[in-house]
């Protein structure tokens, strides 16, 4: 049947609706003699498409959730100059200002999407609280006004400072109600992720809105379907030869199975047969909280983009034990170069015996504890002082790089493993531990292909930390909402959901 294109009170998007109808007669009422013709059913359509929904979206704008996202069109920004932070100032004389905010420590992630075919209002914005950051989407107009529609943006804060997380949310609201006319309250927050519970009641009571809580696994499969199949040069491979190949956005029916490998504070590892329908398989507690926890103590980086910062700098062969320290060549009997890891930072060990050894000889200090930076003093992360090992000294730089192979490489084999197990030829890797870092994704990509004799890809997202927000900005909207399509003007029955074939949009996504 024909997309329900009455806007409800917000049913979750991509729920699963009723199949297409075998047949065109099956799509519309029909008479006793002879069903309609594709002239006749075009013209029910176009019909029940201008009843309908006219008159609904202009009430719906003035109601969080019942308006609906245009994506015809829709592609990437690329880094611009051009703020698109909230311009408006909270009524309260004790909030915090947009400079002071930013000086607080968020990040625009400067990748924002443009709808330029959507003119209508948006009445929520939706967070994702992580175990060690907070990521935000919301959507705007164009302020030029030469331009038509508006964008999504991408914001990300650590969980640490979720109150300036929050204090943004209400600068948004602030905005909102000055371009909308709305009331405060209007505003909805759709919330994910463990801190979507941990902070309900600050959020709630904050704002003064409505806050709904959105299953993080469920959040994460619908932001990546989003991502996969709606948003062009979204989805690419990487390697050293072809840093960045893009995928072409594929029919919704061939991208199952597939396995998400999410990259978080952990690691959860789920695999999605269709539309709402996965399952987590595994996971490793070894993730991006243990590179950031490992790291802070052993360097003086002082956060994730200091410590990659200084991996790109190091080399990990001052660190690692590579197959070439133990055979002084490849070892070609089971495929492995002199060049790939034998032990991550097992130098380290065999440096730091044979300098205690020394100094035992020399009468001096055997476990060099003097040398050792403390937690409480932490390096200057721009000094890139050495850190010592009895009298052995390692570079922040190699430290860095080694640890961030060291759980790449670990995560890459165990997504394999879980690949082959339950036959998925994709892997696609999201989360804010990958963050667009060269090194990551190559280490990634280099260790499925290594595991899998490149019988498997590794693939990775532009937008790859914002899965999750995405998912719960997705289910405040009405069936269809983020489908080519889905507005007025979309297909015809028999034409196709984007000319593939002829069964119209497709629910569940």
């Amino acid at each position: 049947m024909p997309p329900d294109l009455t806007l409800s009170s917000a049913p979750p998007a991509f729920s699963t609706v009723s199949a297409p109808p075998t047949s065109a007669a099956e799509a519309f009422p029909t008479s006793h003699e002879q069903p309609p013709s594709q002239a006749q059913q075009n013209e029910a359509y176009r019909n029940h498409k201008r009843r309908t929904t006219q008159p609904e979206l202009v009430d719906a704008i003035s109601h969080p959730g019942d308006v609906r996202i245009n994506v015809q069109g829709a592609f990437i920004v690329d880094e611009e100059n051009g703020s698109t932070t909230p311009s408006s100032e909270p009524s309260s004389d004790t909030s915090m200002s947009l400079k002071e905010l930013e000086d607080g420590g968020y990040e625009h992630d400067g990748k924002d999407i443009r709808l330029p075919n959507h003119t209508q209002g948006v009445s929520h914005i939706a967070v994702d609280i992580g175990g060690s950051l907070a990521k935000l989407v919301y959507f705007t107009r164009e302020h030029s006004s030469s331009e038509i529609g508006g964008r999504l943006n991408f914001v990300k804060f650590e969980t640490d400072k979720i109150d300036t997380c929050i204090e943004f949310m209400r600068h948004l609201q602030a905005e909102h109600q000055t371009q909308n006319g709305s009331k405060p309250k209007d505003l909805c927050v759709m919330a994910t992720g463990g801190g979507a519970f941990k902070y309900y009641d600050k959020i709630r009571e904050a704002l003064k809105v409505e806050v709904l809580r959105e299953d993080e696994m469920e959040c994460l499969i619908i932001g990546l379907d989003f991502f996969i199949t709606e948003i062009p040069s979204e989805v690419f491979t990487y390697s050293e030869a072809n840093p960045m190949s893009f995928v072409a956005s594929p029919p919704s029916k061939t991208i199952y199975p597939y396995l998400l490998v999410n990259i978080g504070s952990g690691v959860s590892m789920i695999k999605v047969s269709g539309p709402r329908q996965y399952t987590r398989i595994g996971g490793t507690s070894l993730g991006g909280g243990t590179l950031w926890g490992l790291l802070s103590l052993l360097t003086g980086a002082r956060n994730f983009d200091d410590m990659l910062k200084l991996a790109e700098k190091g080399d990990n062969t001052a660190v690692d034990m590579l197959v070439g320290d133990i055979y002084g060549m490849d070892y070609n009997k089971i495929g492995l170069k002199s060049t790939a890891i034998a032990s991550s930072f097992g130098k380290v060990y065999k440096m730091k015996r044979a300098a205690e050894r020394e100094a035992e000889d020399h009468g001096g200090l055997a476990n060099g504890d003097h040398e050792h930076p403390s937690a409480s003093s932490p390096l200057d992360p721009t000094s890139a002082d050495p850190i010592t090992a009895g009298n052995t000294k390692f570079k922040p730089e190699d430290i860095s790089r080694s640890l961030l192979y060291a759980v790449s490489n670990n995560i890459g084999q165990i997504a394999y493993l879980h690949a082959s197990a339950h036959n998925l030829e994709h892997i696609y890797f999201g989360g804010s531990f990958i963050g667009g870092h060269y090194q990551t994704m190559n280490t990634l990509s280099y260790a499925i292909k290594f595991w899998s004799k490149g019988e498997k890809k590794a693939y990775f997202l532009r937008h790859e930390g914002y899965l999750g927000a995405v998912g719960a900005f997705l289910k405040r909207q009405p069936r269809n909402w983020g489908r080519r399509g889905s507005m007025d003007g979309g297909p015809l029955p028999g034409e196709g959901f984007d000319g593939r074939d002829g069964n119209g949009p497709v629910g569940g996504r």
